[in-house]
């Protein structure tokens, strides 16, 4: 890891700095589809997800605003990042997908023994062909696929026509309140427009720490789920400024990006499952302290998070209409009010005016 000199800023430090960036420390009049924007998107692996998200950063969210932005065709469900689905603008998706691509085929190696005697230009010329015809499920894809090569593995075709394609889910998928199952086509096609060449990664540099910096190269690495960024940051180095965090790492900013007072005042926020806050650095303890690592995650399975005083501080559950908290050590009765104020603001942005069961309980199982 390079170390620098530069001012040192503590785990409290880096954490209203991010805050303040993902707009948590306080909401912002952004709309949903600008927000999404600044974000570089939103984790999508389930559908909604990116609502609870957007609703702990704006101030004045409507979940059927971003749905809307999904029907219009302004925003596109699409693997970019890390191999998961991302909720991202049309923009953001014709460019950052190139990006990512050389990540997605590098991910096939994994597969390579399912692969054995598949031409994989062919496979995707021929994946393009189906699912531009007419949104196709990944079992329909797999099938058709499986007629040209009966004897590779299933998963292993599935997982090549999605590495080598910039596949969407189209709508009804990820609408608030309808949803669907997952049918797919082209981003080309969907959008009606060429994806764009494979940019540099400097303009995404710049974005990447304006919403989640001061940040290390490892971390937007973690980030994109990409290597080698090392020379873009060098590139861009004379534009920035450098700190270093307690243990002597390096972290870039912009030189005029926020970076509030430590003992800044953060309120309690839900997040989803999956929220990128909690992924997008290598070392994440800006938001989780080291003792609750692991706390929320269970196998594969990520749980929705509940912020108090900015860092993670228990999990949260909403099944019809109860909504249970689990906090992960003591609150005080003002955090306790602070939360349940919070969750009856959520919970009126995402359902409206209705009767809630809120409780301090077990979410684990």
């Amino acid at each position: 890891m390079t170390k620098t000199n530069g001012p040192v800023l503590t785990p409290r430090a880096l954490n209203r700095a991010t805050l303040a960036r993902q707009h948590l420390l306080t909401r912002s009049s952004l709309s949903a589809l600008d927000a999404v924007e600044h974000l570089l998107g939103l984790q999508a692996q389930n559908v909604k997800p990116p609502y609870y998200a957007l609703a702990a950063r704006l101030d004045g969210f409507r979940p059927e605003e971003l749905s809307q932005a999904l029907q219009a065709r302004d925003a596109v469900r699409i693997v970019t990042m890390r191999s998961t689905i991302h909720l991202h603008t049309a923009e953001d998706a014709l460019t950052l997908r190139p990006l990512v691509q050389g990540a997605r085929e590098r991910e096939l190696h994994n597969f390579r023994k399912g692969l054995v005697g598949v031409d994989l230009d062919r496979l995707t010329a021929l994946s393009r062909k189906l699912v531009e015809e007419e949104p196709r499920t990944m079992q329909q894809l797999r099938e058709a696929l499986l007629v040209e090569w009966p004897d590779a593995d299933p998963q292993s075709l599935s997982v090549a026509a999605r590495c080598r394609l910039p596949l969407v889910q189209v709508t009804p998928r990820g609408l608030w309140g309808r949803s669907g199952q997952v049918a797919l086509t082209t981003v080309e096609h969907w959008l009606g427009r060429p994806a764009e060449p494979v940019p540099t990664p400097d303009a995404t540099v710049l974005r990447y720490l304006a919403a989640f910096g001061p940040a290390s190269v490892k971390d937007m690495q973690t980030w994109a789920g990409l290597t080698r960024l090392r020379d873009a940051f060098e590139r861009l180095r004379p534009r920035l400024v450098t700190f270093r965090d307690e243990h002597g790492v390096e972290l870039f900013d912009l030189p005029d990006a926020p970076l509030p007072d430590a003992d800044t005042p953060a309120p309690p926020r839900f997040l989803p499952e999956f929220d990128n806050l909690l992924l997008s650095h290598a070392d994440r303890t800006r938001v989780v302290p080291p003792e609750l690592k692991g706390r929320y995650w269970q196998g594969n399975r990520a749980y929705c998070t509940l912020l108090v005083d900015g860092f993670l501080a228990g999990l949260w559950r909403l099944e019809e209409e109860s909504l249970t908290i689990e906090p992960f050590g003591e609150l005080t009765g003002a955090q306790r009010e602070d939360v349940v104020e919070e969750a009856e603001r959520m919970l009126t942005t995402m359902a409206g005016p209705s009767s809630f069961d809120i409780r301090f309980g077990t979410v684990l199982s």
